[in-house]
């Protein structure tokens, strides 16, 4: 973590230069050694290793107001800019393709200490997929891991959420500027990882949500981690370049297998074809990354060991629950297959909803989450 205001200036503002990227930015300082000996270099020199327009950029970097409004930012508690040359700056990075020079973080910098285990999956993840990222994310937390995701909508925020109800160790990696949150909707909970956990970009201040920058920062999510967990994922889920990422950098891919008719199985089910570690509960991950040494003894729990308890429910919620399976469907079909009629199949199905056994989606199905 840089606390020099020179330092950080000299770090901000190469970072700043259009058109410099991370290999360019590394090689100039093998070349220059550090950050303001690359700004005082000369035109000629630069340009033996750089573009003309990428060595005018660098001379006039120093003169980017944008600095002085980061520097106050990080002057701010929980503020911080880690660079290549911080013992903060995490070594599992150093590995990945284009590891960025420069990272914005807010928050608890222990958590970069910690193994990291990616959860990503499907913006659009079922009420059953959210359950079982988040009770994941809190087993995994429990047995010593960093939970690490992007705090997308989905699967990312339940990742989070189950994180928090451990003891907090989560690592959030965005593709915008630290000064902005992304969806609004995670305002409250990007608050809590802050709190706790870690909030983690390589984009500067005021950087908004490009599309072409959420690919990119999910190579730091994979980077991060020991291993990554796909929950539930469309074929052409964006979660699916993050487990296609993780496998160029040498991590372990699991994927939890689903319903053969939904679309957010389809990505777990193709992910497991091409090799990933099919996984039933928290125990298949922590078996597979016995090597990692964890921040203290590993314990697991059971992804359903904190399910709901309905064995005081009636009998006739038993046929119900047998007759949905675990796909979305009406209560119509559900007294059909039961044969119930349809007040008793509502009645039973009000009482599951109570006690969280089943949920009422938005398009009038219903869904067993256990």
């Amino acid at each position: 973590m840089v606390t020099d205001p020179e330092e950080s200036a000299a770090w901000i503002a190469l970072s700043l230069v259009e058109g410099l990227g991370s290999v360019t930015y590394c090689q100039l300082l093998l070349q220059f050694k550090t950050p303001q000996a690359i700004l005082a270099a000369s035109y000629s020199s630069l340009c033996e290793l750089v573009s003309k327009s990428v060595a005018e950029g660098i001379q006039k970097a120093p003169e980017d107001p944008h600095i002085a409004k980061t520097l106050d930012w990080l002057s701010q508690t929980d503020n911080h800019l880690i660079t290549l040359a911080d013992a903060y700056y995490p070594q599992r990075l150093l590995s990945i393709d284009q590891p960025p020079p420069v990272l914005y973080a807010k928050g608890n910098l222990q958590m970069l200490k910690r193994p990291g285990l990616a959860i990503v999956g499907s913006r659009h993840a079922t009420p059953q997929g959210e359950s079982t990222a988040e009770q994941f994310a809190e087993s995994l937390c429990r047995a010593g891991f960093a939970v690490v995701s992007g705090l997308a909508l989905g699967i990312d925020g339940a990742a989070h959420r189950g994180a928090l109800k451990a003891d907090g160790a989560t690592i959030a990696v965005v593709g915008t500027g630290l000064d902005i949150v992304y969806p609004a909707r995670h305002k409250g909970l990007a608050h809590q990882i802050v709190q706790y956990g870690l909030l983690l970009s390589e984009y500067p201040l005021g950087t908004p949500s490009l599309t072409h920058n959420f690919p990119r920062r999910n190579r730091i999510i994979s980077g991060l981690s020991e291993g990554c967990l796909v929950v539930e994922a469309n074929i052409d889920s964006g979660s699916l370049i993050t487990a296609r990422q993780a496998i160029e950098q040498g991590r372990e891919v699991f994927a939890i297998p689903g319903s053969i008719h939904s679309p957010v199985s389809k990505g777990c089910h193709a992910l497991i074809k091409q090799g990933a570690k099919l996984v039933e509960s928290t125990e298949d991950i922590v078996s597979e990354l016995k090597h990692v040494r964890l921040p203290h003894p590993a314990f697991s729990i059971s992804p359903n060991g904190s399910l709901p308890d309905w064995t005081n429910l009636p009998a006739e919620a038993s046929p119900v629950l047998a007759c949905m399976g675990f796909d979305p469907i009406f209560a119509e079909l559900i007294a059909a297959r039961a044969g119930l009629t349809p007040e008793q199949v509502s009645t039973m199905l009000t009482l599951l909803e109570l006690e969280g056994v089943v949920s009422h989606l938005a398009n009038g199905q219903f869904q067993r989450l256990v």
